[in-house]
């Protein structure tokens, strides 16, 4: 069996990077509030200075390319932990369904991004925990694939909204295009902080497991090396 890599650090920068995304989407929720208020009293007819609207627009678009930027990294991350996280099981089982680098590069191909992550996260939540039982390993809980679902589910619609609103908000044509982009703007972080929360749970039950999976490696090297001795 070839070496396992250590994933342990790919899984805490992944997490930590989740909850920073998550932080902002906190915070777009909040500031879409306020340009919501905003576009009702300038709807209401109520006087509103240039000053103001301006003042939002930099908040908005500040916090809007911060979180893009956020997303990016983060989105780098989760893909550094993902492959090498299906590049250990590669070690272990002999037969998957994909090359290594399609954990990696499935999230990149057009249709293919749709469902091959999703196919990758579930084999690697099945073969290992099939894999560790069949080694007799103690587990906290059982790897179960009942949240890859709506975890899956939750990121297709994120995305989905996020282009909806994304083209709304460019050029938007009537003042009523602009309150609807603001309110499934509203929506997009609602969902978004759900999809990482969701996201954090995914990686840290596999993130255990795959804890699991190399302490089994450790015994077995043990086991080896006292074998190997007493034959001496």
């Amino acid at each position: 069996m070839n070496q396992l890599r250590q994933n342990t650090s790919r899984a805490k920068a992944a997490i930590a990077l989740i909850w920073v995304v998550m932080g902002f989407e906190i915070i777009s929720l909040i500031s879409g509030y306020f340009q919501y208020d905003l576009l009702l009293t300038i709807e209401d007819g109520i006087n509103v200075s240039a000053t103001k609207i301006a003042a939002n627009d930099i908040r908005e678009q500040s916090i809007a390319w911060l979180m893009v930027l956020a997303s990016i990294v983060s989105g780098i991350t989760f893909i550094q932990w993902f492959r090498r996280a299906y590049f250990n099981l590669h070690q272990r089982c002999e037969y998957l369904m994909y090359s290594e680098g399609w954990a990696a590069g499935s999230w990149f191909v057009p249709i293919i991004c749709l469902f091959r992550p999703l196919q990758i996260m579930k084999e690697l939540y099945e073969q290992t925990n099939y894999y560790l039982l069949s080694k007799g390993a103690q587990l906290k809980r059982e790897l179960t694939t009942g949240l890859l679902g709506t975890w899956w589910t939750l990121w297709i619609l994120n995305n989905v909204l996020g282009q909806i609103v994304f083209r709304m908000s460019v050029d938007p044509d009537t003042f009523g295009q602009i309150k609807a982009a603001s309110m499934l703007g509203m929506l997009g972080n609602i969902l978004g902080t759900i999809l990482c929360v969701v996201t954090v749970k995914v990686v840290k039950d596999y993130s255990e497991a795959e804890t699991v999976l190399f302490q089994l490696k450790e015994e077995n090297a043990i086991f080896e090396e006292g074998y190997s001795i007493i034959n001496e």
